[in-house]
């Protein structure tokens, strides 16, 4: 009797670390997982853009209803990004075209497309898993804007970083696009060297900030207002999953509530209350992403209440 108990006893333990070291296998080198949340007024559909070299993840495009969260899987390595289309009309067949950030697919898969500009963009360069490498992140203004949009790390302290602000408010008329839905960069609204870093302004020596891109970084100190805005706009953080919420905050301008709710600003007392939203705003201090559960301690729960379903 004592025997079999061991041997049993033996052989969950066995099936315990097979199972826990499997996890360990995926987190170490199975890549991240981007969960997104909606929190605007409405339904919002993000674009999946992978570069070049970088496999496809599981969609290029999809819905987002208001209050909903998806996640998807990338792999160690990965590269490329991710942003939001707004006022989309989709018929039953999926086709059809948005006001802000359209790809041009006509559906509302992206099949490899980018957003037209003006459009908030998030960009990620994964390191290579194992320990190995380095994650890259940013919130990009280069290509304009078109929402609130906010990166967290599971992990803590890694930075958070994007732009809380309401930017198609604080929006010069010359820049405005879609009737006020977005904001136009500098470079889209006039062509010129200078504002697009080409040409002859195609270096860092030559390429300075202008009085829209130093709009756009006063308003989000952390997100790119320019071609080489590096400094400041680029994070990084190592083996850990990311979230991307749109519309950190209630009341986005693409909201139908967008009137009686504007998005908080800075010195909105509601912004203040929460700390690390208010260092994006404020630049000031180095937020540490909110701690998710991790994959690895799901997984120890799970094996745990497996172990105890055998053993009765």
């Amino acid at each position: 009797m004592a025997s079999w108990i061991i041997t049993r006893s033996t052989w969950i333990m066995s099936v315990f670390f097979v199972i826990l070291s499997f996890f360990q296998g995926l987190v170490m080198v199975g890549g991240v997982t981007f969960t997104f949340t909606n929190r605007c007024g409405g339904t919002v559909w993000p674009g999946v853009l992978s570069n070049s070299g970088s496999s496809a993840l599981g969609t290029t495009g999809f819905a987002l209803g208001a209050g909903e969260t998806r996640s998807l899987a990338a792999p160690a390595g990965w590269s490329g990004r991710f942003w939001a289309r707004t006022g989309c009309t989709f018929d039953d067949d999926g086709k059809g075209t948005c006001a802000t950030g359209d790809c041009g697919s006509g559906e509302v898969e992206c099949r490899g497309a980018g957003a037209a500009p003006p459009a908030t963009l998030v960009e990620f360069t994964l390191g290579s898993g194992g320990g190995g490498g380095k994650d890259y992140y940013d919130v990009s203004l280069v290509d304009g804007y078109n929402l609130p949009m906010v990166v967290e790390a599971a992990a803590a302290g890694c930075p958070a970083t994007g732009c809380v602000v309401d930017l198609n408010q604080r929006c010069p008329a010359e820049l405005k696009a879609g009737h006020g839905q977005a904001c136009r960069s500098a470079c889209e609204a006039f062509g010129t060297p200078e504002y697009c870093c080409s040409g002859d302004h195609g270096n860092p020596d030559t390429c300075h900030p202008s009085v829209y891109s130093q709009m756009f970084k006063r308003a989000c100190p952390r997100s790119y207002s320019y071609a080489y805005d590096d400094a400041t706009s680029t994070f990084t953080c190592t083996g850990t999953d990311y979230s991307i919420t749109f519309c950190p905050r209630p009341g986005n301008p693409n909201s139908q509530k967008s009137s009686n709710d504007p998005s908080p600003r800075p010195k909105d007392p509601q912004l203040e209350d929460d700390s690390w939203l208010a260092s994006l705003a404020t630049g000031e201090v180095d937020g540490a992403a909110p701690a998710s559960t991790s994959l690895l301690l799901q997984a120890t729960l799970a094996v745990a209440v497996m172990a105890l379903l055998v053993l009765h």
